[in-house]
C-alpha cells in the first residue's frame, strides 16, 4: 500500500510558566548538529489539546486494516512532541516506517499496540514534566497487553512477569503496597516517560519490527531530552535500554543500571537495585520534587 501524502504543517504551542520543582530546562543551542530545533524549550504539551483529537484517532474496524482512512503517523503525536520532533517525522525514513506500518495494517495479522496509542508514552508525559525515563525494549505482543507505555498493561490483562517483578521491586525499595492492575499511567502523569525503543509489533511475533525506524526515531527523543532537558533520571533495565543509553548526556543528567526485570534475569542484578528509592535521591539532590511510585 503506498504512502499516504506529505505529513501536515505542525502545530505552535504558547510556553508556559515553568512550575516548582521541575527539571530544568536547558537554554544552550542543541548539541548535537543533526538535531535542528523546531520548537521552544520546554514548550507545554496540554492533556486535552483540541489539535490532537483523540476521538478523530480512534481506528474503525476498516481503518485497521489500512484503508484510505487511515491517519498519517506523525499526527497521532502530540503537537507539542511533534514540534520538537519535526526533522525527524519529515525524514525518508520515517516515511519509510509510515509506509510500512500502512502495509502492515492493512495485513491479516494485528498491530500492537492500537494505532491510536502508539505515542502514549510521548503524549502523556510533555517533555517539560518528565523527571525519570524508563526505557523499554518492544510492546508486548500479547492481544490486549501493549498500552503504548513501557512495562504497562491496562486493567483487566493479567500483568505480565516483568511488571509482577517490578512490583516486587518497588515493594522492597520503597514500601509500596502492590496495585490491583498493571497500568502505569499514574506514573506518566507524575513525570515518568515509559519509552521503548520500538513502539509497534505484530501479534505473537516479538521484534517483528525492530529495524524497520523505530530505534532511529527513540534514538531522537533521547537525543531531544539531551537538548531540552537537565537532572532527568534514567532507568535502564537490560542489555538493550543499556545500550541505547549511550546516547544519554551523563554530564547533566543521571544513569542507573540493572538487570532486566524479567523472570529470567530478575535475580541475577534487578531485585535489591533500589532504583525507585535512587532516583528520587537524585531528584531531590536536584532540587526536583520526587516521585510518587505508588500506583
Amino acid at each position: 500500500m503506498t504512502h499516504q501524502g506529505t505529513l501536515h504543517a505542525f502545530l505552535g504551542v504558547h510556553p508556559a510558566k515553568k512550575a516548582k520543582h521541575e527539571a530544568p530546562m536547558r537554554s544552550s543551542p542543541p548539541s548535537d548538529p543533526q538535531q535542528k530545533k523546531t520548537g521552544a524549550a520546554g514548550a507545554p504539551l496540554a492533556p486535552q489539546d483540541p489539535a490532537l483529537d483523540t476521538h478523530a484517532l480512534q481506528s474503525s474496524p476498516d481503518q485497521d486494516r489500512g484503508n484510505r482512512g487511515t491517519p498519517e503517523l506523525a499526527q497521532l503525536l502530540a503537537p507539542a512532541w511533534r514540534d520538537l520532533m519535526g526533522d525527524q517525522l519529515s525524514a525518508s525514513y520515517f516515511r519509510e516506517l509510515e509506509a510500512f506500518l500502512v502495509a502492515e495494517w492493512g495485513g491479516k495479522t494485528p498491530i500492537f499496540p492500537p494505532r491510536d496509542q502508539i505515542f502514549r508514552a510521548l503524549n502523556a508525559c510533555p517533555i517539560d514534566k518528565v523527571r525519570v525515563v524508563v526505557l523499554g525494549q518492544d510492546p508486548y505482543h500479547g492481544p490486549g497487553q501493549a498500552m503504548g507505555m513501557s512495562f504497562s498493561v491496562a486493567p483487566g490483562v493479567p500483568v505480565p512477569s516483568s511488571l509482577r517483578n517490578i512490583f516486587k521491586e518497588l515493594r522492597d525499595d520503597v514500601g509500596c503496597a502492590p496495585p490491583g492492575n498493571g497500568d502505569l499511567s499514574k506514573w506518566a502523569e507524575r513525570g515518568v516517560l515509559l519509552l521503548n525503543a520500538v513502539l509497534t509489533v505484530r501479534s505473537g511475533a516479538a521484534a517483528s519490527h525492530q529495524k524497520k525506524g523505530w530505534e532511529r526515531f527513540t534514538d531522537a527523543v533521547i537525543r531531544t531530552l539531551n537538548r531540552e532537558r537537565t537532572g532527568v533520571v534514567y532507568l535502564l533495565w537490560g542489555r538493550h535500554a543499556q545500550a541505547k543509553g549511550a546516547l544519554i548526556d551523563r554530564t547533566s543528567n543521571h544513569v542507573l543500571t540493572a538487570a532486566h526485570p524479567s523472570g529470567l534475569s530478575a535475580s541475577r542484578g534487578f531485585f535489591g537495585c533500589r532504583h525507585f528509592s535512587a532516583a528520587n535521591a537524585w531528584l531531590a539532590k536536584d532540587g526536583q520534587e520526587p516521585i510518587d511510585w505508588q500506583l
